[in-house]
């Protein structure tokens, strides 16, 4: 016997707009119809109107945490390739080597952000050593 469908779960199979799909992803259309050219996602083409559908936003979130983790697009297109359903397909060594490359990118933050902070310092004492007031 079937188990019932709930209003949440037939609201689920529900395709969803473009727009709906942006703001609750908080993306921009434009990433959409990017991620689309890139056949990273493929939703229902009606005309010139997007469908996407439960596994277009599945496929969706595995692109933006692909994205968070410093991912290119190349290399998220064939980590999704593989994933199981239970998020992206890391082994050992792609964990490790990624790991080193965002340690690498946040020292070269923390170095332009320390060069910043010093800019910002010396521009504030400036003033203040020729007597003038900040705020001017």
């Amino acid at each position: 016997m079937d188990s019932p469908t709930t209003a949440a779960d037939a609201s689920q199979d529900v395709p969803m707009t473009i727009a709906e799909v942006a703001h609750q992803f908080g993306v921009t259309l434009r990433t959409l119809r990017f991620y689309e050219a890139k056949r990273l996602i493929a939703p229902l083409r009606y005309g010139t109107m997007r469908l996407y559908r439960r596994g277009d936003c599945a496929r969706l979130t595995l692109i933006l945490a692909g994205r968070r983790l410093g991912f290119t697009l190349a290399e998220i297109k064939e980590l999704i390739g593989r994933a199981d359903g239970n998020g992206l397909r890391l082994s050992r060594e792609q964990c490790l080597a990624q790991i080193n490359t965002l340690e690498q990118q946040k020292r070269g933050l923390d170095i332009a952000l320390a060069e910043l902070r010093q800019m910002y310092t010396s521009s504030y004492k400036r003033p203040l050593e020729n007597g003038e007031s900040c705020h001017a």
